[in-house]
């Protein structure tokens, strides 16, 4: 299994689990809270299929990555970031982060420039600015914050089954495996346990870490984004409002385009990976 090393805690390394598959163009995906790199299954085999590199990595705390105690902020995730990329001496890469992920495209360009860098995605995304103050209106009052702070020290495992429930919108978006096609649904209740079990696995205090790390303002690393950027959102994302996030950027980012994605739950890399994978597809070619 391959690694890369990005800092030490005590007496051990922190490293960072990726895989390189396939040959091309690269492709980074990074994935997002509180998942690993396999949450990019659907759409692995679609790149490589295309004919690309596609490289997917766990970010410190979550999937095979070392748990370490800290570092649970956009500054260290870019930083972790430019080491692999540094490591694999990646050049045209494209950077595809979802939700979480976006945070480390956004800080990467913004703080490293766009050398390694031919183009970016962002699903969605975080940015540019998540807590409600008052420069900043559209945002998420404090309190919601605190509350999902809370529930994690309560109790984790609770938390993540409530938290996928609105992360995949399962109340219209859960279908019967057995069911004829038109009623099969998005998301089935095994995928659902899939993520949980991932989550579970992941570092409790790097979880709870996170959440803090989920209020950064990125509006000054925005305007340093000097690629071509596709922004996707779904209009149904009860994780990352459409209008807190996403809706904002185009005016924010130079030379980006937003697509909507119609009842697009938060998860539409897997659960609208049949509208999502064709506009990733094209953007890349285009």
């Amino acid at each position: 299994m391959p690694y890369v090393t990005v800092g030490q805690e005590n007496s051990a390394n922190i490293d960072l689990y990726y895989e390189d598959l396939g040959t091309g163009q690269p492709i980074v995906l990074i994935h997002g809270f509180p998942l690993n790199g396999h949450s990019w299954e659907k759409q692995v085999l679609v790149l490589l299929n295309a004919g690309y590199r596609v490289i997917t990595y766990d970010r410190r705390g979550f999937g095979a990555s070392s748990q370490p105690s800290f570092g649970y902020d956009y500054d260290t995730f870019a930083a972790d970031l430019n080491v692999l990329m540094t490591k694999l001496d990646l050049r045209d890469a494209v950077l595809v982060g979802f939700s979480m992920g976006t945070g480390e495209v956004t800080r990467y360009l913004g703080k490293y420039g766009s050398e390694r860098v031919q183009k970016a995605v962002l699903m969605a995304p975080v940015p540019p600015f998540l807590l409600k103050t008052d420069d900043n209106p559209k945002g998420v009052d404090q309190s919601v914050f605190d509350g999902i702070m809370k529930a994690i020290v309560d109790d984790r495992p609770a938390y993540f089954s409530a938290f996928f429930k609105e992360f995949f919108n399962v109340d219209v978006l859960l279908g019967d495996r057995e069911a004829l096609p038109a009623k099969r649904g998005r998301i089935s209740n095994e995928a659902i346990q899939a993520s949980w079990n991932v989550a579970a696995g992941a570092s409790a205090k790097g979880t709870l870490d996170c959440v803090p790390s989920w209020l950064t303002d990125f509006r000054d690393d925005l305007p340093r984004i000097d690629v071509p950027t596709l922004i996707i959102h779904g209009d149904a994302d009860r994780i990352l409002p459409l209008e807190s996030t996403a809706a904002r950027l185009p005016k924010l980012i130079k030379n980006s385009q937003l697509v909507v994605i119609p009842g697009g739950p938060h998860a539409i890399n897997w659960t609208h990976a049949d509208q999502v994978n064709p506009l990733l597809l094209d953007f890349l070619q285009g």
